[in-house]
């Protein structure tokens, strides 16, 4: 029994869905974090202590944080191709994966939490201008980077395309005025279309 803890308005949730429908593994998705609440629950504290999603469980063992998440889909099902076997494109998927972790996602959060999940009202201007200008750093240097590039990392699709995906697909989407980078959305819009997108990249919630 492999079950996935964790709704699919969560951007890393969407990461690890995206890896586990890329590997082809069968599991049952069950409703956590936000509305669906769960996460304070005694028997997920026990999985995972920071009461955050994702969380995967796996015929006894568990695993949280989504990067965690992808690093074991990617390298368990290595036919796959997501986890390179040389050691320095093996190294710079982990760089991006770090990369989105701690740069985009967190550049790309108040804008979003501003302008998806705050009525209008209640919107702090302050925070969505920081958030759209820490984010178009982040894009521009993506953008940058895949400029004559199929992928982030060699010429295939791997975990860090994932990663980062999921994040570009919550910046793109947002509701706010960003500079169009031309090489960041090709790569958007080419990986978007694998089947296992389908099943990770909901619309904005």
């Amino acid at each position: 029994m492999r079950r996935l803890w964790g709704r699919l308005s969560s951007v890393n949730v969407q990461k690890a869905v995206w890896g586990l429908e890329e590997v082809g593994l069968a599991y049952e998705r069950v409703e956590a974090g936000g509305a669906f609440g769960r996460v304070r629950d005694p028997d997920y504290v026990a999985m995972n202590p920071n009461s955050l999603v994702p969380v995967l469980e796996e015929d006894g063992f568990v695993l949280w944080e989504s990067n965690a998440i992808l690093r074991y889909l990617a390298r368990g099902q290595a036919a796959h191709g997501l986890w390179p076997e040389d050691p320095r494109e093996a190294a710079l998927v982990d760089q991006w994966l770090d990369w989105q972790a701690t740069r985009f996602t967190p550049a790309t959060r108040d804008a979003f939490w501003q302008t998806v999940r705050t009525p209008a009202e209640q919107r702090d201007q302050a925070a969505i201008d920081r958030s759209v200008a820490a984010s178009e750093a982040c894009a521009a240097l993506l953008d940058a980077h895949l400029m004559g590039r199929p992928f982030l990392v060699g010429d295939r699709f791997t975990a860090a395309d994932i990663a980062a995906g999921a994040a570009a697909h919550r910046w793109l989407h947002l509701d706010v005025t960003r500079t169009e980078r031309p090489a960041l959305r090709a790569w958007y819009e080419r990986i978007r279309t694998r089947p296992a997108a389908a099943s990770a990249l909901p619309p904005l919630s």
